[in-house]
């Protein structure tokens, strides 16, 4: 039986959520469609820092803002910058007057999952298929053979996106960069020298087109991210269902590294392999009737800039507040939104091809360094 909602968000990340919570809030109503099957399904990643250009915007657009300022982690916003050695080249403490606070990326989606009516969110719902019907009106086929038709179709469902064909031919490419993602649980009882190595927030260890960036959790553990310049078949030839296989795999790149920057892999509780992709620069698509995309699936880049979460929300806000300023206008409404999405995403996506290059080009460390000592603050 197909069901049929005026405005469909395909995506239950950040961004289709603000875009669903700023619509209740101008007392327009949408349905989000969530792959996941429920909001505990799985973990949400680690820390995010939400700017006050974009994402904290956003977050003042869906009447949320006093409450996000209620689960920012404190001391979050320090920042230190280490070479292979682990001499320390850079080191900002967190004194509360930034404007790029932290937070746990699973309670900023709890927040806006609690603000929405129970029924807006339908969990376990993963596309098969998305086609037009004529007159911008759209059909949505699920894998539970559940079928529903839209008036307008949002493409909030990230990198690999079964909207964004509707409108692009555009696919994520490999940027040349992996991560081996890892986790160490308990840090101050369990791994005290690691923990005193991050310190309270964002911690950045380079070198030789290498890395380590790392962020300590609220739950008191530590997130990291080991970067590789290699291959996109690299992480193909590891078995990471082998915990100490893949250690030893990922370990052999940071040889001539520090034993306690080595010691973020060597005793690490998880490790995830993960290929960083990211769209062309300039993405961008003629306007469609009916359909447009926010988020990772408009706009996907390398998370060197630390944009990413902060324009899918922005990106849902504004689509929201056209939608809601153009009164059942929705073309007006996609052509006003889109006019401002693409040069703002493409302006980040530029910024943050450049940051990746600066982080894993040659003289990373040295780079890096004179940008935080004489650029913008950390975040």
């Amino acid at each position: 039986m197909n069901t049929h909602h005026p405005i469909a968000i395909i995506g239950g990340g950040l961004g289709g959520l603000t875009a669903a919570r700023v619509l209740h809030v101008h007392g327009i109503a949408s349905a989000v469609f969530e792959r996941e099957a429920s909001a505990a399904a799985r973990g949400q990643g680690g820390m995010l820092d939400i700017h006050e250009e974009n994402g904290q915007k956003a977050l003042h657009a869906a009447g949320l803002h006093e409450d996000f300022l209620k689960i920012v982690h404190e001391g979050g916003q320090s920042m230190r910058l280490v070479g292979p050695d682990a001499t320390v080249h850079v080191s900002e403490k967190d004194d509360g007057t930034g404007g790029r606070p932290e937070v746990d990326r699973g309670d900023l989606r709890d927040l806006l999952l609690n603000s929405l009516p129970d029924d807006t969110v339908h969990w376990d719902k993963k596309v098969t298929g998305a086609r037009p019907l004529g007159d911008g009106r759209h059909e949505v086929t699920f894998a539970d053979g559940s079928v529903v038709t839209t008036d307008l179709l949002i493409g909030a469902d990230g990198a690999w996106s079964r909207v964004r064909p509707l409108l692009s031919d555009a696919t994520p490419a490999y940027t040349g960069i992996s991560f081996a993602e890892t986790d160490l649980h308990d840090a101050d009882s369990r791994h005290p020298r690691s923990g005193a190595l991050i310190g309270d927030g964002f911690f950045i260890g380079l070198g030789g087109r290498r890395g380590f960036l790392a962020h300590r959790e609220t739950d008191g553990s530590l997130h990291v991210y080991a970067a590789l310049t290699a291959d996109e078949g690299w992480l193909d030839t590891v078995d990471f269902t082998d915990p100490a296989t893949a250690k030893s795999a990922v370990l052999a790149h940071f040889d001539d590294w520090h034993e306690d920057l080595r010691a973020l892999i060597a005793d690490a509780d998880t490790l995830t392999p993960r290929r960083i992709h990211a769209l062309p620069v300039g993405h961008r698509w003629e306007r469609t009737a009916g359909v447009t995309l926010l988020g990772d699936a408009a706009h996907l880049m390398s998370p060197f800039a630390g944009e990413g979460a902060n324009l899918a929300m922005l990106d849902g806000a504004e689509l929201a507040e056209a939608i809601a300023a153009h009164d059942g206008d929705t073309e007006a409404a996609l052509t006003s939104y889109e006019k401002a999405l693409f040069p703002r995403s493409e302006a980040s996506a530029a910024e943050s091809a450049a940051s990746m290059e600066t982080m894993f080009g040659d003289q990373g460390l040295e780079r890096m360094a004179a940008f935080f000592t004489s650029g913008p603050a950390a975040g």
